[in-house]
C-alpha cells in the first residue's frame, strides 16, 4: 500500500480542529501517520489534540510561517512516501486513501495529485479551493473544473473522470516526498495563497504531470485563515499571481501577458472604485505597489529558473498552436459562460 504523512497546519485554529479532526484519525487505512504543525497559536489548539488524541505527532513551531513556511517544516519530520498537505478546516470520507492509493497505482507517470474537494457547508457543491482541479488560462488566472472566479458548481458527476489537471489545490494536495524535495518545496515568499500553484507549475516545468482523483473525496469549509473578499485575501490575490507569472512565465510570453495582466488589474481597480469598494482597490494598488520593492528578488528567481524553461515539456499557459486556452474574463463575463463545460466546449470549438 502506497504510505502516507498526513500534514495538517494550524494557527489557532481550534474550532476547525475540533469540527474536522476526527474524521481524519478515524481513515481506516494501514501505512499513515498524521503530523500536526502548529505555527505558533495562542489559543488551546494543542492542549486540545494532546488531550484527545495524543497518538497524533505534533511540531510546536515558535512563529506563524504561513503556510508555505509552516509545512516546509513539517516535511522535515515525515517518514512517508506520499505527503498530504491537509487544512485544518478539512473532513474526509472514509474511503479516501484506499481511492489515492488506487489512483496514484493507475497514475504510475504522475507523482502529484488532487482529490475531488466538496464544500462541507454544502457537500452537494464543489468547494472554491481546487473544486475538481485546477486550471490557468491564457493570462494567468486560476480556475476550476467546478469553479469560475467566485461561481461555484453543483456536483452531479460531470466531472467524475481521473484527468490530467494544472495545479492540486494546496487545501488537500498529494505528492511524492522526494519530488516535493526536488522542487525545494513551497517558496515562502508567498507565504499563503497561491504557492501551491508555484509548486505544480515548477513541476509541470520539469516534465511531471498532476492528476485528479475523482473517487477520492473531501470536505473543506474554506475561509479559515483568509476571508473571501478581504482586504488580505484579495492583496495576497493580486501580488501573488503577479509573483507566480515573473517567476514562471516563458521568455516568449512573459511581456506580452503582464502587458494584458497589468491592463486587466486597472480595469479592476477602477471597478472597484466606482462600486464603492475601496478596501478593495486599496489592496490592489497595494499588492501592485509591493512588486516593486520585491523586484529584484523576483528577477532573481527568475533567473535560477531559466534552465526550467528551456527544457519545458508543457507549456502551461498553452501558448503553443495546438491548443490556445481560455480568455476566463471573456468568457465569463461577456460570453456569459460560466462553467468549465461550458467554456471547455467553446475552446475545443475555437482550437478545432
Amino acid at each position: 500500500m502506497t504510505s502516507f504523512s498526513i500534514v495538517i497546519l494550524n494557527w489557532n485554529g481550534l474550532t476547525h480542529l475540533q469540527e474536522c479532526l476526527q474524521s481524519v484519525h478515524e481513515t481506516n487505512y494501514p501505512s499513515m501517520d498524521i503530523i500536526l504543525a502548529d505555527n505558533g497559536s495562542t489559543d488551546e489548539s494543542l492542549a486540545w489534540v494532546k488531550q484527545h488524541f495524543p497518538d497524533i505527532s505534533i511540531l510546536e513551531l515558535k512563529k506563524n510561517y504561513f503556510f508555505a513556511g509552516g509545512n516546509n517544516r513539517a516535511v522535515k519530520h515525515c517518514k512517508n512516501d506520499y505527503l498530504i498537505f491537509l487544512n485544518n478546516d478539512v473532513k474526509v470520507d472514509p474511503m479516501w486513501l484506499h481511492s489515492l492509493h488506487t489512483c496514484i497505482v493507475t497514475n504510475p507517470k504522475s507523482q502529484l495529485f488532487q482529490p475531488k474537494i466538496l464544500s462541507a457547508k454544502k457537500p452537494t457543491h464543489f468547494e472554491y479551493a481546487g473544486a475538481a482541479g485546477g486550471f490557468i488560462d491564457r493570462y494567468g488566472y486560476p480556475y476550476c473544473r467546478g469553479r469560475i472566479f467566485d461561481l461555484v458548481e453543483e456536483d452531479t458527476g460531470q466531472y467524475d473522470t481521473d484527468e490530467s489537471i494544472d495545479w492540486a489545490s494546496g487545501a488537500a494536495m498529494v505528492i511524492k516526498k522526494t519530488l516535493f524535495q526536488e522542487l525545494h518545496g513551497f517558496d515562502e515568499d508567498f507565504e499563503m495563497h497561491m504557492e501551491e500553484i508555484d509548486l505544480c507549475w515548477r513541476a509541470r516545468d520539469i516534465g511531471h504531470t498532476i492528476t485528479y482523483c475523482h473517487n477520492a473525496k473531501v470536505y473543506h469549509i474554506g475561509g479559515g485563515s483568509l476571508a473571501q473578499g478581504s482586504y488580505r485575501k484579495i492583496w495576497y490575490n493580486f501580488r501573488n499571481n503577479w509573483y507566480m507569472l515573473i517567476k514562471n512565465l516563458p521568455k516568449h510570453c512573459l511581456f506580452r501577458v503582464l502587458f494584458i495582466r497589468y491592463l486587466l488589474d486597472v480595469i479592476a481597480l477602477k471597478r472597484a472604485l466606482l462600486t464603492g469598494k475601496f478596501s478593495e482597490a486599496k489592496a490592489i494598488f497595494s499588492a501592485h505597489l509591493s512588486l516593486v520593492k520585491e523586484m529584484p528578488n523576483l528577477l532573481h528567481k527568475r533567473s535560477l529558473n531559466t534552465p526550467i524553461h528551456s527544457k519545458m515539456t508543457i507549456d502551461v499557459l498553452g501558448t503553443n498552436t495546438a491548443f490556445k486556452r481560455p480568455f476566463l474574463v471573456w468568457e465569463f463575463f461577456f460570453k456569459k459562460n460560466t462553467t468549465f463545460s461550458e467554456i471547455q466546449e467553446r475552446q475545443v470549438k475555437v482550437n478545432d
